[in-house]
């Protein structure tokens, strides 16, 4: 157990809180991600978010129950126990002043997606993380769908011009706009295309949005998102000679897994797995969307 990093959890309201300590915490299950254990969390919650506060009870119960889970009254208790925290509270509003609050004790934090719903809120939180000189990483699991990943890895491939991307587009009237469930598309055609996106236009009606973004390089990307029951996610890649379809769900390994593996380099480490300009960039293209979607004009990132 000397070798194994102790893992605090702040924030009780999503399902992954659950996923991420079962893939952790027992050895047999068949996509065990070792080398950590998570053994302290504070429940958190938010109010006036439904999704939020009415599960948190249900989830402190189970962690304390089956995992044995230790549960603390404050952000500053769970960091100071830990050696490395995953900050998982569901709502994206209080990720800054919960940052703020472990930030002074250096220990590497995984924040859950998305990791603010204001830029300039991301850009605090990436500004303390240098001041303190941790490593942090927030991203959807949808980036390391293993379907993805493996579609981006093959070298008989031709260069890469452009992707369409798709899933549901749920709002979240206290998660500004496109940020509850924009960012797991928008995560998806980043990891695709990269980071230098320069400017972006939404087209929106009451069940159906399209996002177009526009990269340096001249390449075009777009997020299709649907209010009216399709909750698959999906992609398009188009390349010089070919388009590659993208099944999320190929294969047996769950995403949460894969994230799970990158963020546990991340602890081991001490260093970044992902580049926190793309964090910032994704962040501020949500953002874009969302003025775009009410002015209706193309929005310069």
């Amino acid at each position: 157990m000397s070798n194994v990093i102790k893992i605090g959890m702040i924030g009780l309201d999503t399902s992954h809180v659950l996923a991420f300590t079962q893939l952790l915490n027992n050895p047999d299950h068949e996509y065990h991600v070792p080398g950590g254990k998570v053994i302290a969390a504070y429940p958190g919650g938010s109010p006036d978010f439904e999704l939020s506060i009415s599960r948190v009870a249900g989830f402190t119960k189970q962690l304390q129950e089956e995992f044995g889970v230790q549960i603390l009254d404050s952000p500053e208790a769970v960091a100071e126990v830990s050696d490395a925290i995953l900050l998982e509270s569901a709502d994206g509003r209080v990720h800054l002043e919960q940052f703020r609050s472990i930030a002074p004790y250096g220990k590497p934090v995984f924040i859950d997606k998305p990791l603010a719903v204001r830029s300039d809120e991301a850009r605090e939180i990436v500004e303390l993380a240098k001041q303190y000189d941790i490593p942090i990483m927030s991203t959807s699991a949808l980036r390391y769908a293993e379907g993805l990943v493996q579609a981006l890895k093959a070298s008989d491939k031709s260069s890469v011009t452009g992707a369409d991307i798709y899933g549901p587009m749920t709002i979240e009237p206290t998660q500004n706009g496109y940020f509850w469930y924009g960012i797991h598309t928008v995560e998806m055609l980043f990891t695709i295309l990269g980071k230098d996106c320069e400017q972006v236009t939404t087209f929106s009606n009451t069940d159906h949005d399209v996002i177009i973004g526009t990269w340096s390089d001249g390449r075009i990307g777009t997020v299709r998102g649907n209010r009216i029951g399709n909750v698959k996610f999906g992609a398009t890649i188009h390349r010089k000679d070919e388009c590659d379809s993208v099944d999320v769900y190929s294969h047996p390994k769950p995403y949460y897994a894969s994230l799970m593996e990158q963020v546990m380099t991340m602890f081991q480490s001490g260093k970044p797995v992902l580049d926190l300009e793309e964090t910032l960039k994704v962040i501020r293209f949500i953002e874009a969307a969302n003025e775009s979607r009410i002015t209706q004009a193309t929005i310069r990132l």
